[in-house]
C-alpha cells in the first residue's frame, strides 16, 4: 500500500496529524546485521503488528531493521510514524512512504516523541542507540513517569549478556527487582502481542 509522507517539523500537538491505530516504539538497528535470522525477525514482528491493528513509530529511517520493520507494517496496511533529527537525514536515510515523518532538532525530541505516541516499547536486535533508548524508557519507568510495557525480544538469544548485566545490578542492589521485572524478556512473537493486546484493552477500559 502506497501512503504519502506527512512531513511535519512542529513538535506542537495540535500540529500533529494523529493516526487511529494504538503505535508500537519499536528500536532497531540501522544495520541488518550478521545472520539472516535477523531480518526475518524483523518482518515477522512487523507483520503481525500490522495484522493485529496497530502500528508503529520508530525512528523514521528506511535502512537496516528500521526500515525493514517500516515496510512491512506498510506492506500489511498498518500505520507508520517516523521521527528523525533533522541533522540524521543525509547519513540515516528517511523513509518516505510513512504515515507521519516528523523532523525534529534533537536526539532528545526524537525520543520523548516516540515515547508519547507509544502504547509500549519493543527493542529487536540492535547497536548503542537500541541499547540506549530502551534503557531509556526503563528508566523512566522507574522513575513513575509511564506504566507503558517494555519488551527485549530476545532473537537468537541476542540480549542475553545485557540480561546477565541487569540480573547482576539487581544480585549486587543497584537495580530493584520491581523495576527489573518491568523490562520483560520474550523470545516469541506470540507472547509479545498477548502483551500489547492486553495494554490495549486496559487502555480502551480506562
Amino acid at each position: 500500500m502506497t501512503q504519502n509522507v506527512k512531513k511535519i517539523y512542529s513538535m506542537s500537538k495540535q500540529d500533529r496529524v494523529q493516526t487511529t491505530q494504538a503505535l508500537i516504539a519499536v528500536y532497531c538497528g540501522s544495520r541488518l546485521g550478521n545472520q539472516p535470522i535477523y531480518r526475518q525477525a524483523a518482518i515477522e514482528l512487523a507483520e503481525n503488528i500490522a495484522s493485529h491493528g496497530f502500528g508503529l513509530v520508530y525512528g523514521g529511517a528506511s535502512i537496516g531493521l528500521m526500515g525493514q520493520v517500516a515496510d512491512t507494517v506498510i506492506q500489511y496496511g498498518g500505520e507508520t510514524v517516523g521521527v528523525i533529527p533533522e541533522f540524521m537525514l543525509d547519513f540515516e536515510i528517511a523513509h518516505q512512504k510513512l504515515t507521519e515523518l516528523h523532523i525534529v532538532q534533537s536526539m532528545h525530541e526524537r525520543k520523548a516523541l516516540m515515547a508519547d505516541r507509544a502504547c509500549g516499547f519493543i527493542a529487536l536486535p540492535g547497536g548503542l542507540g537500541t541499547f540506549e533508548e530502551i534503557l531509556e524508557v526503563a528508566t523512566w519507568g522507574q522513575l513513575q513517569q509511564h506504566q507503558k510495557p517494555m519488551v527485549l525480544y530476545n532473537v537468537n538469544n541476542f540480549y542475553a549478556p545485557l540480561i546477565a548485566q541487569l540480573d547482576h545490578a539487581t544480585a549486587e542492589g543497584f537495580l530493584p527487582l520491581e523495576h527489573r521485572q518491568k523490562l520483560l524478556v520474550c523470545s516469541d512473537i506470540a507472547e509479545i502481542l498477548a502483551i500489547f493486546q492486553a495494554e490495549r484493552q486496559a487502555i480502551a477500559a480506562y
